[in-house]
């Protein structure tokens, strides 16, 4: 696995990529490669970052691990690619869209069209072993993800950050909430969805919103 991360996130995390831990990441994760299947495949690791410049962050979606079965992890945090059935996370949160926006439910499971906006879609470890979520837990991607977090929320202004379900909101105090929108909500998956955590947050609505008032180009989420 080799680093190959945008310049506009390396020049910011420069300190971090160079340290043990990460070192010791990078080899862990190499490991894991070389000897068990793992996804996304090494040259999407970093897709989240790569087409999200750090210029261009404006709205923060945090995921927790890549998905775990075969052909569904992208590097994008709850996205498939495209003609993917969409998993059932996904399917409640183009349902809570649908709801939301008075718009039809969107056929394309690839994210990669909210990316482009200025949506950063990271999850909080980027590397999961096949049928084992989790299993890349606690080797350091937290730390790495961490610290962009903090970075965003020290180095930028306004940004719009989901945060869903217990794990995600245990981020909340990495962001400055004077300087940022924090929308919390439960988990999209239907564990919590179902238990009326999750419909009706209005995220995305409340995101643009929060965008107009601040003279900033609105997310189109369909």
């Amino acid at each position: 696995m080799n680093v190959k991360l945008d310049d506009s996130w390396k020049k910011h995390l420069n300190d971090h990529i160079n340290s043990v831990g990460f070192k010791n990441l990078v080899d862990f994760v190499k490991n894991e490669y070389k000897n068990n299947i793992c996804y996304p495949k090494g040259s999407m690791i970093f897709s989240a970052l790569n087409n999200c410049k750090f210029d261009d962050v404006k709205l923060v979606i945090l995921g927790q691990d890549p998905y775990h079965n075969p052909n569904q992890a992208n590097g994008l945090a709850f996205s498939v690619p495209e003609k993917t059935n969409h998993p059932p996370s996904l399917i409640n949160i183009f349902k809570e869209i649908e709801q939301d926006l008075d718009v039809r439910y969107p056929l394309n499971g690839d994210l990669m069209y909210w990316v482009k906006q200025g949506v950063l879609l990271l999850n909080s470890t980027l590397t999961v072993r096949k049928n084992q979520p989790g299993s890349h837990q606690n080797m350091g991607w937290e730390n790495f993800t961490n610290e962009i977090i903090n970075l965003i929320s020290v180095k930028k202004n306004n940004v719009v950050f989901f945060l869903w379900g217990s794990y995600a909101k245990k981020k909340s105090n990495l962001i400055d909430h004077n300087k940022h929108l924090v929308l919390s909500s439960g988990h999209p998956s239907p564990l919590s969805a179902n238990r009326g955590y999750w419909f009706g947050n209005n995220h995305f609505s409340k995101a643009n919103k929060y965008f107009k008032e601040n003279n900033i180009k609105e997310i189109k989420w369909v």
